[in-house]
């Protein structure tokens, strides 16, 4: 995934978050670097975990809080009865397809962070039994909370394409470098 934050905004506190967004999108994606669609799809862990589900759960997670701190309806909300479909590509769906999605949503989330006139810029955290009732966040924690969930699947997608084809992060970093 190319870098959207030029590296002379890595030393405001804006750039430096969207750099360390786009680091942990461009892990995610990085690990399907090389495979078939079949090989992304398939789930080589005791889990329902694949690496192409894993790139849409992400992109549609950043999806997901771009649009609460927009106030803003999310055009892919998940419902209980398609929650499962966010793990992993249906209808045709395909990587390059759910990689140019989250390009956009990648775009539109700096577009959104560097508009906002102060990161301190509050917005409501929907009704969930894991957030606090009328809980408020700003777009500071969005933005540290987005790192930390994609980061977190970032390790997954490692561990995931270790146990497709025993790639580790840095040779898939020198494939991404060839492509």
């Amino acid at each position: 995934m190319v870098a959207l934050v030029p590296p002379e905004a890595y030393g405001d506190e804006r750039g430096a978050f969207l750099n360390f967004v786009e680091a942990q999108r461009a892990a995610v994606i990085r690990a399907s670097l090389g495979l078939t669609e079949e090989q992304a799809a398939s789930r080589p862990s005791a889990s329902e975990l694949s690496l192409s589900g894993l790139i849409k759960h992400t992109a549609e997670v950043e999806l997901n809080w771009l649009r609460l701190a927009q106030q803003r309806p999310n055009e892919r909300q998940r419902t209980q009865e398609t929650w499962g479909e966010g793990f992993r590509l249906v209808d045709g769906e395909t990587i390059p397809e759910i990689t140019a999605f989250w390009r956009e949503v990648a775009k539109e989330t700096e577009e959104f962070v560097r508009s906002v006139p102060s990161l301190d810029q509050e917005f409501p955290l929907p009704p969930a039994p894991w957030f606090p009732k009328d809980g408020r966040v700003s777009v500071r924690w969005m933005l540290l909370h987005l790192v930390q969930e994609i980061g977190r699947h970032a390790g997954h997608a490692d561990v995931i394409r270790e146990s497709l084809d025993g790639k580790g992060s840095f040779e898939l970093i020198e494939m991404e470098g060839r492509a």
